[in-house]
């Protein structure tokens, strides 16, 4: 859960140190105050992108830094560690996040420097946002798949069976380019095949192609090599050498071991000298023999490396870039002696990988159907609650005639507000107000399923009111059981209903525009205002005894 977070020069607002707990956190003000700047700030440290309007006007940068704490940082240092990040401390994650004007963007993720791309993913981890137009995607027929999928079905099975969709694809492209590829002339076989045994000829491994690397240096150098390593080895162990010197120095030293403890240490370390100097004189003879090549093999080196050169100059920098041109170069012999062949071969493997998807996508739809059942009860309940007393919810799961990533099924919801109506599509029945509680039932039942920790709902409670209000509090109070759970609301009945309050309030004079939050969860008397503003009117003596009711009922 987020447990501390500081705004600085974000839009309206300059400055703003907030602690939050636990459990279901209210944001509330009038129209207009600024309520979103609480969830541009998480929207930010979310790692989602921004322009630099969002910086306050005479700042040259906005800042936002939050401490969040885990149970269990396990999924985050995996994360963090995997993308060189230092893990965690004491189950506590820090995120900072600046736009400038004139500079570049920065974000620390614990201390360390961290691409958008990194914020965003990490972001995927912790946090959930559901704004004004999540009830929209309910449209969408690929959304609503999604959202079956994360419900009831395991990945593992849906990327069983994408891998095989793909291969079949792949195999699929391959039918294609051999039915309208340019059949081959004799000499351009004969070219393909004079480069096919160019290449085998070399053999490019990436071990053969880096000893080769390796050779052809010494062989560019070996003269000198040979030359320079024989004069070191003289000047080191000839007879007026190095060695030669510092012996007759360690006779010397010798000389001097009843001299005391630091005459006998220099000795020692004399004595080390040798044999380091003699080890260096026998190593550089080693290199002038292994670097003694005739002019045969030198040339036989430098042609075998200029072969190499003009190979990955076709085909590709790395040995496995050629290997690959290789192999799709004799493919294209191979379809071209006998494009029938070829054409039943693809076609054969592409049927057989057919025959595997269909136990698998028959699985799938079976997982789907019955989660379809499951959720479409679970949210039938909850719809209840939100003011559907005879709603009905569907969700009909078909099977595809044709091979796609839906993994040969789609599904639809349905939904009928009122007794009697058949339920039809979202997109052809349900009001703003009526998705936007179908929304919520969902995610409200998905929440289970997933274990985001902390979820942000902007004004969910649109276009409902009164004792539905009240029904959309209980429901964000019990998914808050398990997470934290923020909502920005204009209905006191959500808001009364939450752990923790904060109020944006804004502030004008004729020469500037300001916001400040504050925590009022705390005082009982600024949160029976509030909810009495809210209520229409925060001096009548009526909207405060009700403020005041709805605080102590949700107690």
């Amino acid at each position: 859960m987020i447990e501390f977070l500081k705004i600085s020069n974000l839009a309206l607002l300059e400055e703003a140190h907030l602690e939050f707990g636990s459990g279901f956190t209210a944001v509330t003000g009038e129209t207009g105050a600024g309520k979103s700047v609480m969830l541009g700030a998480l929207s930010l440290l979310a790692g989602n992108r921004t322009g630099k309007e969002i910086i306050r006007t005479g700042a040259d940068s906005c800042k936002v830094e939050a401490l969040l704490s885990f149970p269990d940082t396990t999924e985050i240092d995996a994360f963090l560690e995997e993308n060189g990040i230092k893990k965690c401390d004491e189950n506590s994650l820090v995120i900072s996040r600046t736009v400038n004007r004139e500079k570049s963007a920065r974000a620390f993720i614990n201390g360390t420097l961290a691409p958008l791309s990194v914020l965003s993913e990490l972001g995927s981890h912790w946090i959930d946002f559901h704004g004004p137009t999540e009830p929209q995607k309910l449209f969408s027929a690929k959304h609503q798949l999604s959202m079956l999928d994360n419900y009831c079905l395991e990945q593992s099975l849906k990327a069983k069976y994408l891998a095989l969709y793909s291969e079949r694809e792949s195999i699929l492209q391959e039918l294609e380019n051999l039915a309208n590829a340019k059949k081959l002339t004799p000499d351009e076989i004969d070219f393909l095949r004079t480069q096919i045994e160019s290449i085998d000829e070399l053999n490019p491994t990436d071990e053969s192609i880096a000893e080769l690397e390796n050779a052809s240096k010494i062989a560019e150098m070996a003269s000198e090599i040979v030359e320079k390593s024989n004069a070191i080895f003289e000047s080191l162990e000839g007879d007026d050498g190095a060695v030669s010197i510092i012996a007759q120095a360690n006779r010397m030293a010798s000389d001097l071991d009843d001299a005391g403890e630091q005459a006998q240490n220099l000795a020692r370390r004399l004595a080390d000298v040798s044999v380091e100097i003699s080890d260096i004189a026998d190593e550089y003879a080693r290199l002038a023999r292994s670097c003694d090549m005739s002019e045969e093999d030198i040339a036989k080196t430098r042609k075998k490396m200029s072969d190499w050169l003009s190979l990955s100059r076709k085909y590709g920098a790395t040995p496995e870039l050629v290997r690959n041109a290789r192999n799709d170069m004799a493919k294209r012999i191979e379809m071209q002696s006998d494009v029938k062949s070829s054409i039943k071969k693809l076609e054969a493997k592409a049927e057989e990988i057919l025959k595997k998807m269909k136990p698998v996508a028959d699985e799938i739809m079976s997982a789907r159907k019955s989660g379809a059942k499951k959720l479409s009860t679970n949210a039938g309940k909850i719809l209840s609650r939100l003011g559907f007393k005879n709603a009905e919810f569907l969700i009909e799961v078909s099977p595809e005639k044709e091979p796609s990533t839906n993994c040969g099924s789609s599904c639809e919801f349905k939904f009928s507000a009122n007794a009697g109506q058949p339920a039809k599509a979202l997109a052809k029945i349900a009001s703003s107000g009526e998705l936007a509680r179908v929304m919520l039932a969902l995610k409200t039942i998905l929440a289970e399923a997933d274990n985001t920790p902390v979820l942000v709902f902007d004004e969910v409670d649109a276009n409902v009111g009164g004792e539905i209000g009240a029904e959309v509090g209980k429901e964000l109070a019990k998914l808050s059981e398990k997470r934290q759970v923020f909502c920005v609301t204009h209905l006191p009945q959500v808001a009364s209903q939450a752990h923790n309050h904060f109020l944006v309030e804004k502030t004008q004079t004729k020469t500037s525009t300001s916001v400040q939050i504050s925590q009022i969860g705390d005082d009982r008397k600024r949160r029976i205002s509030e909810l009495a503003r809210m209520l229409g009117d925060r001096n009548s003596e009526s909207a405060l005894a009700h403020a005041e009711k709805l605080i102590d009922k949700s107690l």
